[in-house]
């Protein structure tokens, strides 16, 4: 399995480098940090996993420079006498359990999760004045600004801001999972954010961590022509050309040092591509070797559609299936930090 011939060189730039990059060309500018943030509760239902795990529904409040702005979160934690491992999940639904979320099997594993619907941020389309859009961007979005990507991810981050407030959370151990557009959001999250123990990466495809140069499925011109709005406005002048362009994805992968970056691919989710997915981490190897002393570690001739790579500080499974996130990619995560803890 080659890497492009042309693939820019990520060993060229510091990380700051690397993401001014990625802001510039792709994702746009983030939104400023709040200037506070307070949490609330709005409901405890103390029976949730029997009892075991309580699921408390937050409603998390900050200030901006542009103004107010609140939206609600789900915290479900063990009982334990000490603090935990804990799951930042940015999610499709509010519900939980959810299609995506195996609630009860990840507490009895002994993890916390904070669990966000992408919704509650900012609408998935080309609304920019509902949710935190309409905070900041009430006096117009400007050309540099971020899409609902970048307003996705400041979601994350002031998520991972009050899970640091928690006595039951294991602060060193706090994990961003994400599962196709919301698992690019949860690589920009982790690559803004070197605080995160792992950015966990599901499927994420085109604009994830899958390659653009020699990519099957999913390319540039689609992406940006049914979801302009994910992304920084001129990105769309990138469509076509996805071989000559001076940044690939492996740069957003390398971004996630010192942390742990981890991505998973489903082996019949062609639109996504594994193979690319699976070689953006192949090309931030070497960028993680230098800063970490530890890169992507893995043998061509193991790759299956059941394989997983987690010896090294990139790490990547691939399991039966297709664009999808699943019990076992979920058990592979778990397994992960628990073996590195």
């Amino acid at each position: 399995m080659m890497l492009p011939k042309n693939l820019p060189d990520a060993l060229k730039y510091s990380k700051k480098e690397l993401l001014d990059i990625l802001i510039e060309e792709e994702y746009g500018k983030i939104p400023k940090a709040p200037l506070s943030i307070s949490a609330e509760i709005l409901s405890e239902d103390k029976a949730f996993c029997s009892g075991f795990a309580p699921l408390i529904r937050y409603n998390l409040k900050t200030v901006t420079e542009n103004g107010e702005f609140s939206f609600p979160l789900n915290f479900i934690c063990p009982d334990s006498k000490e603090a935990l491992p804990c799951f930042i999940l940015i999610n499709f639904e509010s519900s939980v359990p959810s299609k995506y979320y195996p609630a009860e099997e990840i507490a009895d594993n002994g993890f916390a999760v904070i669990s966000i619907n992408y919704n509650d941020i900012s609408s998935d389309d080309g609304d920019f004045s509902n949710g935190f859009a309409g905070v900041v961007f009430k006096n117009g979005r400007k050309p540099e600004d971020c899409g609902k990507i970048g307003l996705w991810t400041w979601g994350v981050l002031r998520a991972f801001e009050f899970a640091c407030s928690l006595p039951q959370i294991d602060h060193e151990k706090i994990c961003v999972v994400g599962h196709s557009r919301l698992g690019k959001t949860a690589l920009l999250a982790g690559a803004l954010e070197e605080r995160f123990f792992a950015a966990m990466s599901n499927c994420s495809g085109c604009c994830g961590s899958a390659l653009f140069r020699d990519k099957k499925g999913e390319k540039i011109d689609f992406i940006t022509g049914r979801f302009p709005y994910w992304f920084k406005d001129s990105f769309k002048n990138c469509a076509e050309k996805d071989d000559r362009l001076p940044f690939d994805q492996h740069f957003l992968v390398a971004a996630n040092i010192p942390h742990y970056v981890y991505v998973a691919s489903g082996a019949g989710d062609v639109w996504a591509d594994p193979n690319a997915e699976l070689l953006g981490c192949v090309a931030a190897s070497e960028y993680y070797k230098k800063h970490t002393g530890k890169g992507f570690i893995y043998d061509e001739s193991e790759v299956s559609d059941n394989c997983s790579f987690t010896k090294g500080n990139i790490c990547y499974h691939r399991r039966p299936g297709k664009h999808y996130l699943s019990r076992k990619d979920w058990h592979n995560y778990m397994n992960f930090i628990k073996s590195k803890i």
